[in-house]
């Protein structure tokens, strides 16, 4: 019996039906932008100036952040990274796929067993069977093992397995994509609340210079010396500085609770640091991955992949479906009138089996499903080569921001140094009586500007270098004991 079930057992290791996956490959360009990229964005006199190289084919590292060298910002994150619902419930998708392929592991892949022991009690009447006589009463106990196994000769429950362990990976790069975008987007509101709270400070300095030159005007206005007009058109001047300090302040209390909730953590509870701006450095060398390493690196063309990996093993369930299927079945036990004798050799009970069934005629059924598997799987693999393309402009559009923040941040920097000395300037001749103090105040009031545009510019720099660690996957390949992408 069991050479005659040998052929079986060797066709069950036969090669599945249905198309292999076959990782893409890496697209062949050389640069993220157009043209050449720079080597490094220019060096600028002021805080957070420093020039920015981009290191061609730097490794990211797994705890960027710490570039930024604030102890306030690493501690946030680490703290976040363990306490955040949303990790928590990308940690519990994972281990759902995990643990159902491993279930179905055991079911696909191995024959299934099942022990029996039961008691019934039957009537019979002779009279169903066409003999005469009184019914008989009687109680059947049943025990037995029974062990069923259908033989994957197509391949159809690897190909469902493989399906499965497809879905896993993806929802493990679904944990790393979470948690690469939890940190940058701390990063992010952190920066954000530092450079709110400098433009805060800044704009109440400025509302306090219209202040003091809507009083001058006012004095100057009861004797004579100005029209009302020009006291109006100072009033809604200030009217207007002071209206947006309220509304940066509603600004920084919602990234104050963001980041709580960030950390998971309530608004009202939440024991969050303060940021500033001085809390805060610019990262002087920036990695930018190659081409080739991007597309095995950022966790959300990782997701994408392996939703095509599902799709193809998904045909191939599919295509072997039309295939006969076989199952081998037995059952060894016994079966006595009486419980005390279910060991005696006369009441042992056996089988064996063998069930092949061939799908003849589904009313097309088949077919449709093999054409809808196949249209599943072009959809995937349409919607990889969207996921790379969007990777790509990600990538593109920050690194190119980057050089026009060093641009920006270079002019606002020239605007505010001109500007204070310009100020430097009003206050000698001030001093001299060359100038009103009325002239003195407007010299405060537009260096009092320029200090928050350069605010600005500071604040938008550090951010988007944070976005650069970001869109290049944000190097959980690099963290202790994870394997290469």
């Amino acid at each position: 019996m069991q050479a005659g079930w040998l052929p079986l057992a060797l066709l069950a290791g036969c090669s599945p039906v249905g198309p292999d996956f076959v990782r893409p490959a890496a697209p062949a360009v050389a640069h993220y932008t157009e043209g050449s990229q720079p080597g490094s964005t220019p060096a600028v006199r002021t805080r957070d100036g420093d020039a920015q190289a981009f290191v061609s084919g730097a490794e990211v590292p797994s705890d960027w952040w710490r570039l930024f060298h604030s102890k306030k910002l690493d501690d946030l994150i680490e703290k976040a990274l363990q306490h955040s619902p949303t990790i928590d419930a990308a940690r519990a998708a994972l281990e759902n796929a995990r643990e159902y392929a491993n279930a179905q592991r055991g079911n696909l892949m191995f024959p299934a067993v099942n022990a029996q022991l039961g008691e019934t009690r039957q009537r019979l009447s002779p009279e169903a069977f066409g003999f005469p006589g009184s019914p008989t009463t009687f109680s059947l106990t049943n025990a037995n093992v029974g062990v069923s196994y259908t033989l994957d000769f197509f391949g159809a429950n690897r190909r469902q397995l493989e399906g499965l362990e497809a879905q896993a990976e993806a929802e493990s790069h679904l944990l790393r994509a979470a948690q690469a975008t939890l940190a940058a987007n701390i990063a992010t509101t952190a920066i954000r609340e530092a450079g709110l709270r400098a433009q805060i400070k800044a704009s109440r300095s400025v509302a306090e210079v219209e202040k003091r030159t809507l009083e001058i005007l006012q004095a100057r206005e009861r004797l004579g010396g100005v029209s009302d007009m020009e006291v109006q058109q100072q009033r809604a001047t200030l009217s207007q500085t002071q209206a947006s300090i309220p509304a940066l302040e509603r600004q920084l209390a919602q990234a104050r609770h963001q980041l709580a909730v960030y950390a998971g953590e309530f608004p009202a509870d939440a024991q969050l640091p303060q940021f500033e701006l001085d809390d805060l450095q610019l990262p002087q060398k920036l990695p930018v991955s190659l081409p080739s390493a991007l597309v095995h690196q950022r966790p959300d063309i990782l997701v994408s992949e392996a939703m095509l990996h599902q799709a193809t093993a998904n045909l191939g369930m599919t295509i072997a479906g039309v295939y006969p299927n076989v199952t081998l079945s037995a059952s060894y036990g016994a079966m006595a009138l009486v419980p005390g004798t279910l060991m005696n050799p006369g009441s042992t009970v056996w089988n064996l089996g063998t069930n092949l069934a061939q799908p003849l005629f589904r009313g097309g059924a088949l077919e449709a499903g093999e054409r809808a598997a196949q249209a599943a799987l072009e959809q995937a693999a349409a919607q990889y080569r969207q996921t790379v393309l969007a990777a790509f402009q990600n990538v593109a559009d920050v690194l190119r921001t980057l050089e026009t923040d060093a641009g920006t941040l270079a002019a606002q920097a020239d605007n505010a140094d001109a500007s204070r000395r310009s100020l430097a300037l009003a206050q000698a001749q001030y001093a001299n009586g060359g100038i009103s103090f009325l002239g003195l105040l407007t010299a405060q009031e537009h260096d009092s500007q320029a200090q928050i545009a350069l605010v600005q510019a500071q604040s938008a720099r550090l951010a988007d270098s944070a976005a650069l660690f970001l869109a290049m996957g944000g190097g959980w390949w690099n963290k202790p004991g994870t394997a290469t992408p």
